[in-house]
């Protein structure tokens, strides 16, 4: 098994900054790739910015220029700085990863989601 533990929400006024933190724990052979999703009320889950092993990125364009995703690929653990928050980015934010098992199988894994709160 494997787990994902995201920490680094909270509240925070228009225009500041907030960074969180992913760490994959548990049977891992290897990380294909990670990422962060969000999802607001009443609005499906959608990609915020991801990140493979070999440091290619991308993100969703309503972050660009904002957000930063980064990879510690030695503690299997993700990050994303945001900057300029807007009330508009107030939501869940999901880890994800794609693990590969020792089997050598890839399998999905969605960390608990972790609050972010922007005020105008």
């Amino acid at each position: 098994q494997v787990q994902l533990v995201e920490s680094g929400g909270g509240l925070v006024q228009y225009g500041g900054s907030l960074r969180l933190s992913c760490a994959a724990s548990g049977s891992i052979f290897d990380i294909s790739g990670m990422g962060w999703y969000r999802q607001a009320p009443g609005k499906e889950r959608e990609l915020v910015a991801g990140i493979s092993t070999g440091g290619n990125t991308n993100y969703a364009n309503a972050v660009k220029g904002r957000f930063t995703i980064s990879m510690d690929n030695a503690k299997n653990t993700v990050y994303l700085q945001m900057n300029s928050l807007k009330p508009e980015d107030t939501a869940v934010y999901y880890c994800n990863a794609v693990v590969v098992a020792f089997s050598g199988l890839e399998y999905d894994y969605w960390g608990k989601g972790t609050l972010v709160t922007v005020s105008s």
